[in-house]
């Protein structure tokens, strides 16, 4: 028996007995010689896969696996058939069904079997995409959240190539593929998600995963994804923070170009201008042209360039009311945002300048003048009921905190106490504001200043929104020490968290606490400090010793 089914060499035979000798059992032998046949089996496979005319060669791999199929689950054959598998651009249906079933199976073949079981299984799919999907939205709160508070380090400060790099967005790449069946489904998990939850990050997923594609020159998905080279240029722009002249007449090209009859495409672009690194390059681009204007004494009307910026915003921040209508066409614009609200920004840039002009020229008779302190009416009922001048307003307001200017900062802050759904107490603005508030860090000593940014702002929403009050415990945690002690301790009674509280409030809270308690002088300190007035204790001289 051992000889009708040994190695049948004859040169093999008066060799064996060596092992004999060496005390090798012929199962170690004989596995050793499986093992190498095993591994020259899978080069040769691979082989197959690329030689010869390509209905000959797959005609060798069906073969191939219809022979070895009914070994798929002895562990040491397994992956001879899987590889087999890997390498047919089509597994027969039945072999599909009969690894579906079986878990084991399921899990060992590789992503390209498993492409070809997902492209008719939404579902089975949907559970292996639904976890990253989760995980992604989780890791951008984190960074939303994140203990460092930083200007320069930032929600926007990686490049689109290096958030591309993320574990979420590298993953879903290699599940697609160049499977559009696949990248389809992924895009119709998004729209529901976002439609579902309202939640941004998705639509930055969308830009992300089609610009990851591209990175790999997938073209097979590239090419019929219609907005491809609006978010190829969109990208570039957010990688340099501004959309310059050149690259928004390249993105008013696409806009213009929605054909009749094409407008669904719409609903697509109009998420990719959702994507909240597309509204921060937009709205940093209108900061700029609006004081580029002022220095022109250019009215906005006059602007085509920020025209289109606004309406680039208005598309991006109508993307949920689209897509959830169905009604593609493009939103319409406010004349009035044009014509009394970007202006009226642009007079506070002027008081901004004349102030400084003012406060250089030599005071003779007159005293010094005043920093104007009252808010048009109109600016507040904007910020309330136009969504794009919300969210131009909230970025000037970042632009003049960033300037350290406290003057306009302090004018423009009650505006924000009512604004457009809240925006002004959302995550994006919020982490960007407390970023920018640590470069006035030394007001933070004055009760004026920390009455109308605490009392006057932030507090006014910490019981019913429970973001704002993790940021101001994120603030409060990095300036603690820049605070007036009378104010801090007050600060730090409104905000206890209470039971509705949840585990990340009363975790911030407790550092907080913490490290107020580590700066508080021990109690030996605060007995000695009245001692001023007592007699000077006697310290003996060198001499008495």
């Amino acid at each position: 028996w051992q000889t009708e089914n040994g190695v049948l060499l004859p040169s093999l035979q008066s060799a064996l007995p060596f092992l004999d000798l060496h005390g090798t059992p012929r199962l170690e032998f004989h596995q050793s010689v499986f093992d190498e046949l095993r591994e020259k089996l899978l080069e040769r496979v691979s082989a197959i896969a690329l030689e010869g005319k390509v209905e000959e060669r797959y005609k060798k791999l069906e073969d191939l696996l219809e022979k070895s199929f009914s070994l798929v689950k002895m562990p040491s054959i397994q992956p001879v058939v899987m590889c087999v598998m890997k390498h047919l651009p089509k597994v027969p249906e039945k072999k599909l069904k009969l690894v579906m079933a079986d878990k084991d199976l399921y899990k060992a073949c590789a992503v390209e079997v498993k492409r070809q079981i997902w492209q008719d299984n939404q579902a089975l799919f949907g559970d292996e995409v639904s976890p990253l999907l989760k995980q992604y939205i989780l890791e951008k709160e984190n960074i939303l959240f994140s203990n460092e508070i930083s200007v320069l380090n930032n929600f926007f400060s990686p490049s689109p190539k290096a958030r591309r790099q993320g574990e979420v967005v590298q993953k879903l790449t290699q599940m697609i593929g160049k499977n559009v069946k696949l990248y389809d489904m992924v895009l119709q998990f998004l729209r529901t998600l976002f439609l579902r939850t309202r939640n941004v990050h998705y639509c930055t997923l969308r830009a992300e995963l089609l610009m990851s594609l591209h990175d790999l020159e997938i073209s097979e998905i590239c090419t019929v994804d219609p907005c491809h080279k609006f978010t190829w240029c969109l990208d570039a722009c957010i990688r340099e923070k501004f959309v310059d002249n050149k690259r928004a007449r390249e993105l008013q090209g696409f806009l213009d170009g929605v054909k009749k009859g094409q407008e669904q495409v719409l609903g697509d672009l109009s998420m990719i201008l959702c994507d909240p690194f597309a509204i921060n390059t937009l709205a940093l681009s209108t900061i700029r042209h609006l004081q580029d204007l002022v220095g022109q004494d250019t009215l906005p009307r006059e602007s085509p360039d920020l025209l289109l910026l606004l309406r680039m915003l208005s598309l991006g921040q109508g993307a949920w009311d689209m897509i959830d209508s169905q009604v593609f066409k493009e939103p319409k614009m406010e004349v009035e945002l044009i014509t009394k609200f970007l202006p009226m920004l642009m007079s506070f840039v002027v008081d901004d300048h004349t102030f400084n002009v003012d406060q250089k020229l030599p005071s003779e008779e007159k005293g010094p003048i005043p920093y104007p302190s009252t808010i048009p009416e109109a600016f507040t009922k904007f910020l309330q009921d136009n969504r794009i001048a919300c969210e131009i307003g909230l970025y000037y307001i970042l632009h003049i905190t960033k300037q350290r200017n406290k003057n306009a900062f302090l004018r423009l802050l009650p505006a924000l106490v009512e604004t457009f759904s809240d925006l002004a107490f959302g995550d994006i603005f919020l982490h960007l504001l407390t970023g920018n508030l640590t470069l006035l860090g030394d007001e933070f000593a004055l009760e004026e200043f920390c009455t109308s940014l605490f009392d006057g702002f932030f507090l006014t929403a910490c019981s019913r929104k429970e973001n704002v009050h993790r940021h101001v415990l994120r603030l409060l945690l990095h300036l603690h020490h820049k605070v007036a002690p009378a104010k801090l301790e007050s600060l730090q009674k409104a905000l206890e968290p209470n039971k509705q509280s949840g585990e990340p409030v009363k975790e911030l809270y407790n550092q907080l606490t913490e490290k107020l308690e580590l700066r508080k002088p021990s109690p030996a300190e605060v007995t000695e400090t009245p001692s001023m007035e007592l007699p000077l204790p006697t310290v003996p001289t060198p001499a008495s010793r």
